[in-house]
């Protein structure tokens, strides 16, 4: 076990014990962070760990966790995407509150602060183009090439800063630079792009700017406005860090919060590019941002995971420093270990094959009781009808079985689930050999699964009575992906062509179809279910949460 693993499972890690110093040593009265999702699509399980740690720690240390929008690109943002994050966030158990901000309710401050950075000589308006401008950034073993309007004036820059607020200007004709370092070893710090031009209707402040902040620049000074404490990001922005303590240094900030870096999530047979959902969505790969194989929160939820189990991955996984790709079969465990926990039992039969007992009373039904969890005598029991026309699983039965085929064939015995010991008398098969019914006996002296005799069965299988049992559609779900690493460049080359199999012709117990419940249910040696949004009165669709046991390492070659 790893130190930060053992820390994950004390419930400890890096950030927490900085969090904890800072409290110790009265560096802050109260501990405030925030999560601050860029509103351009929806969001995934890689979110859910910041999510759970920006609002842990606000939780754990009798702080604030702010939710904040950064919506500092009009062209990408839209109001589905806010009402997605807003209700991603509450379902995995979190909430904000009232500290719900955005970052367009400062644009009016950012930029007054624009305009200060350009009269103290920090900020410059440039008439480059944007490929003029990366050429000239240089390299990582090259210095970047002063901008020939890097000297310009100063109330030249303002008049052109002003005039570029005023809409004056077209797309992309000037940009307002930060005047820092052409050669400094971090790019990032090479006079860096802080206003573009961008004529776009704004979902909040509609058309009254014309320029728009960048995320560099908005993000730390939002930070400073709402007083954040510990402003907690990914890896990727280390690099971004000495930009955002060098605009807090150079403007008139109320506060001066400390930027703190984990590693992101990534999971093998997954991708989490924004880039790559969104393409997976627009491309038609998927049936929409809450597809059950996507793994934003929201394809989650309609999968039927629950929060619960997300929550516990999370915390499992812990917080690094350096990334790594977990295994998602972590994320399976977690799931199929919470599921089992709270799941009621029902029984499904998939793919149906009609059993005639032909010595059982016709027009007879009896009601035989079934248990609605094994773990917990207070989910008490149901009744499931019995009678003389059935079905079971078609995998169930084999016509010539190999030797260590325990199910149902000619002449073997076996007993269904909480009622008798049935025995195979006759297959049925129609014109192209298929077959289509079986004819059995049943032993009405094993009512309840047991033999009085002693004689044991090898196998017991589920079933459904045909009278009493409804059709449904049942969707089954697996890995979107067939490489445990899918190339993000050409992801629809790595795409499994059965991630998605479509049962039509299922049957479920009245139980499961007389309720709308959207609570998951282990249908019995079948796996986990939910009833679908899709799901009507006269046609009811489950999606496959997940199996009882992986199989699709063994399809796939295993998870290397």
């Amino acid at each position: 076990m790893t130190t930060e693993t053992a820390a994950a499972e004390a419930g400890r890690d890096f950030i927490r014990d900085i969090v904890q110093a800072d409290l110790d040593s009265k560096k802050h009265k109260g501990i405030v962070t925030r999560f601050p999702p860029e509103p351009n699509g929806y969001l995934h399980i890689g979110h859910a760990k910041s999510i759970a740690l920006n609002f842990g720690i606000a939780q754990e240390f009798a702080g604030r966790c702010h939710l904040r929008f950064d919506d500092t690109n009009p062209t990408k943002e839209e109001q589905e995407y806010i009402d997605s994050i807003q209700a991603d966030v509450h379902w995995l158990g979190y909430d904000w509150g009232t500290d719900l901000y955005y970052a367009s309710d400062y644009f009016e401050q950012l930029y007054d602060w624009a305009e200060g950075l350009i009269r103290d000589g920090h900020a410059y308006v440039d008439d480059q183009s944007q490929e003029e401008i990366r050429f000239s950034r240089g390299t990582l073993t090259e210095p970047g090439k002063n901008s020939p309007f890097r000297d310009r004036p100063v109330d030249e820059s303002l008049d052109l800063f002003r005039r570029m607020k005023a809409g004056e200007f077209p797309n992309g004709a000037r940009v307002l630079r930060a005047r820092i370092d052409m050669a400094a070893g971090n790019i990032n710090l090479r006079d860096p792009v802080l206003y573009r031009i961008l004529h776009a209707e704004h979902p909040r402040t509609g058309t009254k700017w014309s320029i728009y902040p960048s995320y560099d620049y908005a993000h730390g000074q939002s930070d400073a406005i709402e007083g954040i404490t510990h402003s907690i990001c990914t890896l990727e922005f280390e690099d971004h860090r000495p930009l955002y303590e060098w605009l807090l240094d150079k403007l008139p900030v109320p506060s001066k919060p400390r930027q703190y870096e984990f590693a992101r999530l990534n999971l093998t047979y997954t991708l989490l590019s924004k880039r790559v959902l969104t393409q997976l969505v627009r491309e038609g790969h998927v049936a929409g941002w809450d597809d059950p194989r996507m793994p934003t929160i929201a394809g989650l939820k309609r999968r039927g995971v629950p929060p619960a189990a997300v929550r516990e991955f999370v915390k499992r996984i812990g917080v690094a420093k350096a990334n790594s790709v977990v295994d998602v079969g972590m994320l399976e465990f977690c799931i199929r270990e919470e599921l089992n926990r709270t799941s009621l039992r029902r029984m499904a039969v998939l793919r149906p094959l009609k059993v005639v007992i032909e010595n059982y009373p016709e027009g007879q039904v009896e009601e035989l009781e079934a248990i609605n969890h094994p773990d917990d005598p207070t989910a008490g029991t149901r009744k499931i009808a019995f009678g003389r026309e059935l079905y079971i699983e078609r995998d169930d039965f084999m016509e010539n079985p190999p030797k260590k085929f325990f199910r149902l064939s000619p002449g073997t015995e076996v007993r269904l689930r909480y009622a008798y010991f049935i025995k195979c008398t006759g297959v049925i098969k129609d014109a192209a050999g298929e077959i289509v019914e079986l004819r059995c006996t049943y032993d009405p002296a094993t009512k309840g699964g047991n033999a009085p005799d002693g004689r044991k069965v090898k196998a017991t299988m589920h079933w459904l009575p045909a009278a009493q049992s409804r059709p449904a559609e049942i969707r089954i779900y697996n890995q979107l992906f067939l490489k445990p690493s899918p190339d993000a460049g050409n992801f629809a080359a790595d795409i499994n062509p059965q991630s998605l199999e479509i049962l039509a012709d299922a049957r479920v117990e009245n139980a499961i179809a007389e309720t709308n419940s959207s609570d998951v249910m282990q249908f019995e040696r079948q796996g986990y279910f939910v009833r679908d949004a899709d799901s009507r009165p006269d046609r009811l669709v489950f999606n496959r949460t997940i199996g009882l046991r992986d199989t699709f390492a063994k399809e796939v070659g295993g998870k290397g």
